[in-house]
């Protein structure tokens, strides 16, 4: 059965419990960051945080609104990190979760550059891509992501993926009748669906969030035509990496 998040925006407060749950759990170091004007801490998704609150001031008539997103992997069914891995080290579990096996992963880089939705960190230190995992360990083990059970407002909902989607849907329906006919669920259709879906007060990009989210050309063409490469590609990479870690080695050696 697969799995999912249901992100509702509309009961978010923007506490960021779910960072917080997701750093403890995850054991990620926190980031020295900076103040800049927009209450967004940490700015960005890194190899050390794989999920954060977005805040997005919007002035409507005489009144400031807020919205408050959330930035992580939507576990796409149509995966561009998967089909553009060379070493086989991305792909599906039986819930649709899409996991990275660090112990297969190379480096190269390509899923970051090719990701729709740029929410992967590179951890240059150990040489791997990293990103949210929908606390995959706790997932089997039966218990909710950390992110799920940290929700004060039970804005985020983790479970079956057919019992969200209705769930979901009810929840728009509710909104649009209480006088918000932009409220809509996002994930559903996208990119064959996603395993991270949100119900949105208004339009994807006041959550950071592309409209209509595409598999890069070039990725879809690697994953269909060039597959039976990717061995060739693996070790000519590796290579490169093993040249390169050498070369930094020996110039180290003569510094000192």
């Amino acid at each position: 059965m697969r799995k999912s998040i249901l992100i509702d925006v509309s009961k978010c407060m923007a506490c960021r419990a779910c960072q917080v749950s997701c750093k403890q759990w995850n054991q990620l170091p926190a980031e020295e960051t900076t103040f800049t004007g927009n209450y967004e801490n940490p700015t960005s998704i890194s190899p050390i945080t794989w999920m954060r609150v977005t805040f997005k001031e919007v002035e409507d008539g005489d009144k400031v609104k807020w919205h408050f997103g959330n930035v992580r992997c939507m576990h796409c069914t149509d995966a561009a990190c998967e089909q553009v891995c060379p070493a086989g080290a991305i792909n599906h579990t039986e819930e649709g979760i899409v996991h990275i096996d660090e112990q297969k992963c190379i480096g190269c880089n390509w899923c970051l550059s090719n990701c729709p939705f740029q929410v992967m960190g590179f951890n240059r230190r150990d040489n791997v891509a990293e990103k949210c995992t929908m606390c995959i360990d706790r997932v089997n083990s039966g218990l909710k992501p950390a992110c799920s059970a940290a929700c004060p407002t039970d804005a985020i909902r983790f479970g079956d993926r057919s019992e969200l989607i209705s769930i979901a849907e009810e929840r728009v329906q509710k909104l649009q009748a209480n006088g918000n006919p932009e409220a809509r669920l996002y994930g559903v259709e996208e990119l064959e669906g996603t395993g991270t879906m949100f119900v949105l007060q208004s339009s994807p990009q006041d959550y950071g969030l592309p409209e209509d989210p595409e598999v890069p050309l070039s990725a879809r063409a690697w994953g269909h035509l060039f597959s039976p490469l990717r061995v060739v590609a693996v070790v000519a990479v590796a290579f490169g990496l093993w040249a390169n870690w050498g070369r930094t080695k020996k110039i180290k050696g003569k510094k000192k």
